[in-house]
């Protein structure tokens, strides 16, 4: 019989940076001493397409941990707190909602960060060889998202105006509009790359009154009744997606995302193959809660409005069965990597 612990070690790396399920990599480390040396972070591909996890909120009576949801193989999977790193007090305090880091594949030192800050009105740039972050001029409406696309980065407002920004050039701070959509008043835009192609997704909710017995969730400021015991929630209604024609400034709605599976929330607009993944299914949006203005609102928080939407009927399908409520940070997508 074969000693599987007596495998050449070299042969041991090239089998491990094959894998892309962050479950199977911390298995293959617990197979015995031999393997569990070559499982280091070192040795992780983190090149290889994977699918995020759902983090859990932080569950109120137990802070030394978070839960982690794995659509894949419907695991959660539980990680310490490691405790908490402090902010740099030698910088002024900003409130980052994105951040977007641009890479040339053939150059690793060629890079930009672009960053979300403040009310969602500015952006600030960082390029190779500044000294300091380089705040663009203010946005004419909140920013919604931005994607770093084709050596450009683009972005959508709360008015679904796209705008893109040429910040490898010398003129950092000119932009031009490429294609405005129809607003629609609460309204939520992503911009994202698919198949070498730009998207914009638009999240449509309806306003929905339960009876406090059925939703254990009361608004903090005020009610709507003498008692203020009738709760006021939300739910996504439906998603819109166009595809961006950058050429003819275009926008042309699409319910065909072909093998492509989208991850949107908050902090994500990402694409998948769906085919590469158990479980993940194409022409599928899976989203968390990301109406932010309700987040304090509600006394047990937020993160009821979470599921799968089918673009292709428009049906809504819960992908985690499970109650996860937090004020502060609900559910939210994140793509797992060894510590």
């Amino acid at each position: 019989m074969c000693d599987w612990s007596e495998l050449d070690r070299d042969l041991l790396v090239l089998v491990v940076k094959r894998i892309n399920l962050i479950e199977d990599y911390l298995s293959f480390g617990t197979v015995c001493k031999s393997w569990h040396s070559v499982a280091t972070k070192d040795n992780f591909n983190s090149d290889l397409p994977r699918v995020p996890w759902l983090m859990l909120a932080e569950e109120e009576d137990d802070d030394t941990c978070r839960k982690f949801f794995s659509l894949e193989n419907g695991m959660i999977l539980k990680k310490e707190n490691n405790g908490y790193c402090g902010p740099d007090t030698s910088s002024p305090a900003i409130s980052i909602h994105k951040a977007v880091l641009s890479a040339n594949p053939s150059h690793t030192s060629d890079y930009i960060l672009m960053i979300i800050e403040g009310d969602f009105s500015f952006f600030s740039v960082w390029r190779p060889g500044d000294l300091s972050w380089t705040r663009l001029p203010a946005y004419n409406g909140q920013i919604s998202d931005v994607v770093y696309f084709n050596g450009k980065f683009y972005a959508v407002d709360h008015r679904g105006c796209i705008k893109v920004w040429d910040v490898a050039g010398s003129k950092l701070g000119e932009s031009h509009t490429v294609v405005q959509l129809n607003p629609c008043i609460d309204d939520l835009y992503y911009i994202l790359e698919s198949l070498g192609s730009l998207f914009v997704v638009v999240q449509q909710f309806v306003g929905l009154w339960y009876d406090r017995d059925e939703i254990p969730l009361s608004l903090i400021l005020g009610g709507d009744d003498e008692e203020g015991t009738i709760s006021n929630t939300y739910r996504t209604k439906t998603f819109l997606v166009c595809k961006i024609d950058l050429d003819a400034c275009k926008a042309t709605p699409t319910k065909d995302l072909g093998d492509r599976a989208l991850f949107l929330g908050p902090n994500a607009s990402i694409s998948v193959q769906a085919s590469q993944f158990p479980g993940i299914k194409p022409n599928h949006i899976y989203f968390t809660d990301n109406c932010l203005s309700a987040y304090l609102r509600f006394e047990g928080g937020c993160g009821l409005d979470m599921g799968v939407f089918n673009l292709a009927d428009e049906s809504i399908q819960p992908h985690y069965d499970g109650v996860s409520l937090n004020r502060i940070c609900p559910p939210i997508w994140v793509t797992p990597n060894p510590c």
